[in-house]
C-alpha cells in the first residue's frame, strides 16, 4: 500500500514500503520533513513532473568506511597530489554538476530545481555537505549528501575526469566522521570499493533516535 501524505509532519512505518521501496507520495520538501525522513530511513526520489515520491528500501546498499577498498593504482593517484579535496566550499556547484553530468543508461535527472533548493536549505542549516575535488583550480568531481547522526546519506556524485569521484568518496570515508555511508542505489563501481547490502533492520538500528 502506498500512502498519501498531507500537511501533517509524519510518515508511515517504513516497513510498510512496497517491494521496490516506494512508501509514500506527496507532502513537501521542507527541511523539517526531510530531516524526519532521513532519520527514519526514508528519502525522496522522483523526476520532473512527478509528485514527490518517498522510498525506504527493504535492503540498503551501504559502505562501512573501515571496509573501504582502495586499489594500488588509486593509492598511487592519491599520493601523486593530482587532486585537491575540500568540503563545503561550493555546495551549489556540486549539486548542479551532479544534476547535469551525463550518465550511461540514464535519461534526464531526478535532481529537480525544487530538490536543489531543498538541499541547499539543508546545507545552510548544517545538515547537508558537499565534498569537492579540484584539479588545476577547476572543479572536476565531488559528491553531496545528508548527515543523519553518524550516517552519511549520499545523494549523488559526479566526475569530469577519471577517479575524481572515487577520490571524493575515499576522502569522505577517511574523515572519521561517519560509521556508515548510505549509497542507496547499487552500482558495480561502489561494490568494487567495498559497498554491500544490509537489511532494513540493521540500517534502522544505526540511525539516531532523535533529530538534533
Amino acid at each position: 500500500m502506498i500512502f498519501r501524505l498531507d500537511e501533517r509532519l509524519l510518515f508511515p512505518n517504513p516497513a510498510l514500503a512496497e517491494d521496490d521501496g516506494l512508501l509514500a507520495v506527496g507532502g513537501d520538501l521542507s527541511t523539517q520533513r526531510l530531516l524526519l525522513a532521513y532519520h527514519n530511513g526514508i528519502f525522496p526520489w522522483y523526476s520532473e513532473g512527478e509528485p514527490i515520491l518517498w522510498y525506504s528500501p527493504h535492503e540498503r546498499f551501504v559502505l562501512y568506511p573501515q571496509q573501504l577498498k582502495i586499489s594500488k593504482s588509486m593509492h598511487r593517484i592519491l599520493r601523486s597530489g593530482v587532486f585537491t579535496v575540500t568540503m563545503d566550499t561550493c555546495f551549489n556547484e556540486v549539486v548542479s554538476a551532479c544534476s547535469s553530468v551525463q550518465r550511461n543508461g540514464q535519461d534526464g535527472t531526478w535532481i529537480t530545481p525544487d530538490m536543489k533548493a531543498a538541499y541547499l536549505n539543508l546545507h545552510l542549516q548544517g545538515h547537508a555537505n558537499s565534498i569537492e575535488v579540484w584539479q588545476g583550480g577547476s572543479l572536476v568531481g565531488g559528491l553531496y549528501g545528508v548527515a543523519a547522526g553518524n550516517i552519511f546519506c549520499g545523494e549523488s556524485m559526479f566526475s569530469l575526469v577519471n577517479n575524481a569521484s572515487k577520490t571524493a568518496l575515499i576522502w569522505l570515508c577517511n574523515t572519521g566522521r561517519y560509521q556508515l555511508i548510505d549509497c542507496q542505489v547499487y552500482t558495480e563501481h561502489l561494490e568494487s570499493m567495498g559497498a554491500g547490502m544490509v537489511s532494513r533492520k540493521e540500517y534502522m538500528a544505526m540511525l539516531p533516535k532523535t533529530i538534533a
